[in-house]
């Protein structure tokens, strides 16, 4: 197992504040619920990005300033299954653009499922799977003087403080060269009503989801979390425009990680902060970019006008 993933769950549940990152979500069992959760009524955020891909495809294209002549680099930060990003990738096929699409994602499940379906669905497509961290395969890729286009989809970014997102925008700059683009996707404020269900669904999906985090530590690390003893509860508010998904302890319990040799005491009602998902406008979208050298071309949003694809330009 990574000693990445020991390290941090020591760190987080040491924290008077206790935290798991949302990163761990994601393994072979964590996967296959996200998917899940990508299918759930609740759950706008799929649906809405995925109109802005499925219809309004050539607007993409046309706004990322792609001339079928001149080869690019597609590089999708957190491919996933890659469900949305297939209909841009078809068009571009279609159209004869000159491109390879290199999926970057932490887990190795998700891409190697991504790409046995583009073999079979668009088997063109030139792919190349990268599993790691975003910046040291991009690091990787600059030495090129190909342009870039970069992918960063489903509000990915919104699990990010502003603070921490400001510096990520920052750092992806740093490694795009001037004229690289950026199609930046985020999930935009509104209300309680809309946005609250989406973490805590009927059916529970989104609870198994974050409690399969308590699983993978009782797997992985030979801990002893009790996952009847813990519940999911998201809070989220208009004002702020910040949604937060927590496990709460249910009653006073120790939890031994045989991994660490330590053992976790909890209180009841004791919070393990799990995720972050900041929604956007203009003004907080801005704000992240000042410091970087990228700037809006301009967005493409949905329907309903739920979500955002911002086209970003590296200057």
């Amino acid at each position: 197992m990574s000693n990445t993933f020991i390290n941090d769950v020591n760190e987080g549940l040491s924290k008077p504040n206790k935290s798991l990152s949302s990163k761990y979500f994601y393994d072979k069992i964590g996967d296959a619920i996200f998917v899940e959760i990508m299918n759930m009524p609740e759950y706008y955020l799929t649906n809405a990005e995925m109109d802005i891909f499925k219809n309004q495809t050539q607007g993409i294209i046309t706004s990322l300033e792609l001339n079928p002549q001149i080869p690019f680099e597609l590089i999708e930060l957190g491919a996933g299954d890659g469900t949305k990003t297939k209909h841009l990738l078809k068009k571009l096929d279609e159209n004869g653009y000159d491109f390879k699409y290199f999926p970057i994602d932490i887990s190795q499940n998700a891409l190697d499922q991504l790409e046995r379906s583009l073999n079979t669905e668009l088997p063109n497509i030139n792919v190349s799977k990268q599993q790691g961290d975003y910046f040291d395969i991009l690091a990787s890729l600059k030495a090129t003087n190909t342009q870039k286009v970069v992918l960063f989809l489903g509000s990915n970014i919104g699990n990010l403080t502003d603070d921490s997102a400001k510096q990520f925008i920052t750092e992806l700059s740093n490694v795009l060269n001037t004229n690289d683009k950026v199609l930046l996707g985020v999930d935009l404020i509104k209300p309680e009503s809309i946005v609250l269900p989406a973490y805590n669904d009927s059916q529970g999906i989104t609870k198994r989801f974050n409690l399969n985090l308590l699983s993978r530590i009782n797997k992985e690390l030979k801990a002893n979390f009790d996952i009847k003893a813990f519940n999911h509860i998201p809070e989220y508010t208009e004002n702020e425009g910040i949604a937060r998904s927590y496990l709460v302890s249910t009653k006073a319990q120790s939890v031994t990680i045989d991994e660490l040799n330590k053992t976790f005491t909890f209180y009841e009602g004791e919070k393990i902060h799990t995720e972050t998902s900041r929604k956007y406008n203009d003004t907080i979208l801005n704000n992240i970019l000042e410091n970087s050298n990228l700037e809006v071309v301009t967005k493409l949003m949905d329907s309903n006008l739920y979500f955002a694809d911002y086209i970003l330009k590296k200057r």
